[in-house]
């Protein structure tokens, strides 16, 4: 006999506090800078590298987003588990992937393309599109991975 009062229970939620109607909608890649810098820590921006993720709709609206971590000046942890668990739970249909480089250098580094990919490969599996992956560099510069052809 299981004693179910040993087992946690497992709950999903999700608050919208915005009307569809009035979430931004991403068109092209200079939204997404336009929108992440909006949310990076402007005073942290050039001292420690952030990975975010935004959650979207069918539409390109943004439903939401997440700080994924907070690292050092050159790198940061990316969890795929915690990021396809929080675009299932918001039950988004795209996501974006947004984090900086604090040196102000944009190429990207073999481990971010390996993450990229990682998390494209595991989006396919969940029907889950990843619509871009940008770099931010404190000048206010950017990098987009799709529109250099880098997500494959």
């Amino acid at each position: 006999m299981v004693d179910f009062s040993q087992v946690a229970e497992i709950t999903l939620s999700y608050s919208a506090k915005v009307k569809a109607a009035d979430r931004p909608r991403i068109s092209m890649s200079s939204d997404i800078a336009r929108f992440f810098r909006g949310v990076f820590p402007a005073e942290e921006i050039e001292l420690r590298e952030f990975f975010y993720v935004a959650f979207l709709s069918k539409a390109n609206a943004v439903m939401g987003y997440l700080q994924l971590s907070a690292g050092g000046a050159s790198g940061t942890v990316v969890d795929i588990k915690l990021l396809l668990g929080a675009a299932l739970k918001a039950q988004a249909q795209a996501i974006i992937l947004c984090h900086n480089h604090p040196s102000g250098n944009l190429k990207p580094s073999q481990a971010d393309r390996d993450i990229t990919r990682r998390i494209l490969e595991a989006g396919k599996i969940l029907d889950l599109s990843v619509l871009d992956h940008v770099i931010l560099a404190p000048d206010g510069t950017y990098l987009s991975f799709a529109d250099e052809g880098f997500l494959y």
